[in-house]
């Protein structure tokens, strides 16, 4: 996400398998269709989410904080008994990198929404073009669930799957945040305009995004990769360009951190009174 008062282009307008393997994304390789879950936020989501299916839950502890913060959140009865192992078999298993927090899961992958079923929920939408990152995706996914974005949008072939390290960085919100899997992005920008969605893509060379000119419309944020920024079809298929107000000297930012401030700069209108 580049700092658009840094940047001269101009504004454009027109109307699975191998998950989780494990050196890369630091947990063991699963059968296609399943993954490797792990750390209290992401397992106790899991856990009280009614369509996941999962097969084994491992514990250092038997009252370990995920089963408590499951049975907060609603999932009142296991559907498999937790197996109590050590903290180093979980090391073993995960790999030395992965924060466990002494809770791991096998589970299956979740079964993906169509796009016309997402947006039946309330909120913004976002879509990402090629954003590949698993963390910076987890991280997307836990502000659109902070912001009450309706759901992600990604390209299948360009998108990280379902992982244990997606997960963690999403801290739970993989569970509640449709994530959708096109296999056209612009085609799916175009299924967006239709449903009444204006699409804007967060870039530089547009004007400031400011969420109090979308009252009365429904916006779906488009970001790109870092680097790379939004494709020129991509770009070409938005509504409009607009970017974030960064007077500063940095030019650009993170693109889990650029998601967040696109969020709340759409729902701060919405904000109640102190």
């Amino acid at each position: 996400m580049q700092n658009p008062r840094k940047a001269a282009r101009p504004a454009r307008r027109s109307r699975s398998s191998g998950h989780g393997g494990a050196g890369r994304e630091g947990a063991p390789a699963a059968a296609a269709g399943k993954c490797w879950l792990f750390g209290t936020h992401a397992v106790a989501a899991a856990l009280a989410n009614p369509r996941r299916v999962y097969e084994r839950l491992l514990v250092t502890e038997a009252e370990h904080p995920a089963l408590e913060e499951a049975a907060r959140a609603g999932g009142k009865s296991l559907r498999v008994a937790p197996e109590l192992v050590q903290r180093t078999r979980l090391d073993d298993l995960l790999g030395p990198d992965a924060v466990h927090q002494g809770v791991a899961m096998l589970a299956h992958i979740l079964p993906s929404l169509s796009l016309e079923e997402a947006l039946e929920r309330p909120g913004p939408v976002l879509v990402l073009d090629q954003v590949t990152d698993p963390r910076n995706v987890g991280a997307i996914l836990r502000s659109a669930a902070a912001f009450g974005a309706a759901c992600i949008v990604v390209q299948d072939r360009n998108a990280p799957e379902e992982t244990a390290v997606l997960a963690k960085a999403a801290s739970g919100a993989l569970e509640t945040v449709p994530f959708v899997r096109e296999v056209n992005l612009s085609r799916a920008i175009e299924m967006l305009q239709k449903a009444g969605c204006w699409t804007v893509g967060l870039d530089a060379g547009g004007t400031i995004l400011n969420g109090a000119g979308f009252d009365g419309r429904r916006v779906a944020l488009v970001l790109g990769a870092e680097g790379r920024g939004l494709r020129r079809l991509t770009r070409e298929s938005c509504d409009e360009i607009a970017g974030l107000y960064m007077p500063g000297e940095m030019e650009s930012l993170n693109v889990s951190v650029a998601a967040a401030l696109g969020l709340y700069e759409l729902v701060r209108r919405g904000m109640p009174a102190a």
